[in-house]
């Protein structure tokens, strides 16, 4: 039996994928601080639903706690890791940059030396679309330069990317980034725009739209974010790129690969399928851009497709559809 150790193991898309894995009969090592960021009684609730299965072992914690995870490479000797613990979210970087710095940065650190004196078969660590920053070349490619980044936010993430590309030289540690576009689904975070936008509307107040809806975002629902995860487990980097498209380090068995739905969908489309699901007629409040924000992303998914055969199966529709399905029955039609 395989052993993944997942990292983010209670947050939305740890929970997913630990589900997915042990359901394919890997044992899981799931650690996760339970950070108070946003609800925890959700995080507890993914963690006690994936304990239903006799292969996870939840472990509390930190990663960023000196030692904690060279104790778990040592002891458990994961076959794969799967890095998706971070401080999440655009707009808190803005306030709360040290909460990101000590996961985001510290954590990646505990995280890479872990694997340096216990490697693993295979490293794959998350990152952000946010990375791209102020590139406006759509849809965005894994070779375009990636130095602008527009939040600290995204700036710990590529900071994460580099640094493991860094161990990946030095130690030979086989490692896949993944940049993530707008993930969403059942069992998502509060903070994010579908969660908002859903509890607001069932409790009849309006919905803050920025840059007056003038948005476009490459959402990817999570049963296809997982499917692009797992494919990657086996798409070891190696010593030649699979194809022009591949961007291979030259020094490093290290690439990165982007993870979307590679169809960027208008935000008022977004919420246009939101307003169906729902019933209701969303009260827009037109606001400015957020500070950070950009405009749009678009995911060129060539890469992961040649990798793994990915494609991604869920339209925004359905995928929104199944979301309120699930906020209903978790929440009932009030405010979550």
């Amino acid at each position: 039996m395989k052993t993944a150790l997942i990292t983010g193991s209670a947050g939305f898309i740890g929970y997913h994928l630990a589900d997915r894995l042990l359901a394919a009969g890997w044992r899981v090592i799931g650690l996760d601080c339970l950070s108070p960021y946003y609800d925890v009684r959700l995080k507890e609730c993914r963690h006690a639903r994936l304990a239903e299965h006799p292969g996870f072992m939840p472990i509390i914690g930190k990663l960023e706690d000196p030692d904690r995870l060279m104790r778990l490479f040592a002891t458990h000797k994961p076959d794969a890791v799967i890095h998706l613990a971070a401080q999440a979210g655009v707009r808190h970087s803005i306030d709360a940059p040290r909460d990101y710095l000590e996961a985001n940065l510290i954590g990646t650190f505990e995280l890479l030396e872990a694997a340096r004196a216990h490697p693993p078969a295979h490293m794959l660590i998350a990152s952000t679309s946010s990375a791209y920053g102020a590139n406006t070349q759509m849809p965005f490619d894994e070779r375009q330069q990636a130095d602008h980044q527009m939040s600290f936010y995204a700036a710990t993430k590529k900071a994460g990317e580099t640094m493991a590309h860094s161990y990946a030289h030095l130690y030979g540690l086989p490692t896949t980034m993944f940049r993530f576009f707008t993930v969403y689904g059942p069992w998502g975070r509060p903070d994010m725009a579908l969660f908002k936008f859903t509890q607001a509307m069932q409790a009849g107040q309006p919905i803050d739209v920025y840059n007056h809806g003038r948005m476009s975002r490459d959402f990817t629902y999570i049963d296809d974010l997982v499917s692009g995860i797992t494919g990657l487990i086996d798409a070891v980097p190696g010593d030649q790129p699979v194809s022009e498209q591949d961007n291979l380090s030259p020094v490093a068995p290290f690439r990165v690969v982007n993870i979307g739905a590679s169809r960027p969908t208008p935000l008022m489309d977004y919420i246009a399928a939101l307003e169906t699901a729902l019933g209701i007629t969303a009260q827009k409040n037109l606001m400015e851009m957020q500070a950070g924000d950009v405009p749009a992303t678009w995911a060129d998914t060539s890469l992961l497709s040649q990798l793994t055969g990915y494609e991604p199966q869920v339209p925004v529709e359905e995928g929104v559809a199944r979301f309120v399905t699930w906020y209903r029955a978790y929440y009932g039609d009030t405010q979550g």
